[in-house]
């Protein structure tokens, strides 16, 4: 298993190998359209994102220690998103995401190429995901 460093290098290697930001919005889009179809009963009120200008659900489940996730949104480059930050935090522990400074985001120049309304969208699910891994860990602290 992958540590949460090792798959943020990965991603910005892979990011590195494009030279405009036209090929990395198709390379997130790609990403977007391999994540795993989340069931439309997980797509409530409860697992959507505010803050998001399109809909975006996250939802988590907690499984021998990690947490996995699952997540769509009706928009394509944020589907890609919702794709990249999944791969980053899926199967890791609790505590791990808690202490992640997501900085893959800043090193693939993310930040620079979203509209204000998307990177408010990403902050809210980097602040979801976090959520998940606190309650979680809570869960995992008094069951121990």
């Amino acid at each position: 298993m992958m540590t949460i460093e090792e798959i943020q290098q990965e991603i910005i290697g892979e990011f590195a190998f494009f030279d405009d930001w036209m090929d990395k919005y198709s390379h997130l889009i790609e990403m977007g359209n391999n994540l795993p179809p989340m069931p439309d009963e997980k797509k409530t009120d409860q697992n959507m994102i505010r803050g998001c200008q399109s809909q975006v659900w996250i939802d988590a489940e907690y499984s021998d220690g990690t947490i996995v996730y699952h997540g769509d949104s009706d928009a394509l480059i944020v589907k890609g998103l919702v794709a990249l930050m999944l791969r980053v935090v899926n199967n890791q522990k609790p505590q791990a995401i808690m202490d992640t400074d997501f900085h893959f985001i800043d090193k693939i120049g993310l930040k620079e190429h979203l509209s204000p309304t998307r990177s408010n969208g990403l902050l809210a699910m980097i602040k979801q995901i976090k959520l998940y891994a606190v309650a979680f860990n809570k869960i995992n602290s008094l069951n121990s």
